[in-house]
């Protein structure tokens, strides 16, 4: 029996050293979704202020669909989960412009606006008519 006591002592020392429970702190700040009807793109990001956003869709003549409060953790949790879903993005976190990708970020609880809803709402209410 004390050999028993021995290796849960040692597991537990085993499980406690190995697990970081400390939480990791995550930048606050804005996470955005912009479009770029040139490269018919959609851009995520993260910004920590205002300031820094409008600069963002200044210099990539971008127009901002949507924005809110969030962590950098968001972002990066956004990418992973994009990744699993076989959505690959090119540099600067520019996808492809697809409904399915605009459908999978509103899913998730991604600021996407309704601005490019529009079009398909018209066609349905034309179709209903």
């Amino acid at each position: 029996m004390v050999f028993k006591k021995d290796i849960n002592k040692e597991y537990r020392k085993l499980i406690s050293s190995s697990l970081n429970l400390a939480p990791q702190k995550s930048k606050s700040g804005i996470v955005y979704t912009l479009y770029s009807d040139r490269f018919n793109s959609i851009e995520v990001g993260f910004a920590e202020n205002d300031k820094i956003l409008k600069n963002k869709v200044l210099q990539s003549n971008s127009i901002l669909l949507d924005k809110k409060k969030g962590k950098e953790q968001d972002l990066n949790l956004l990418i992973k989960t994009l990744n699993e879903l076989d959505i690959n993005f090119s540099s600067r976190l520019n996808f492809r412009y697809s409904n399915i990708l605009i459908r999978h970020l509103s899913t998730l609880g991604w600021p996407v606006g309704r601005s490019l809803y529009k079009q398909r709402k018209i066609k349905k209410e034309l179709s209903l008519a």
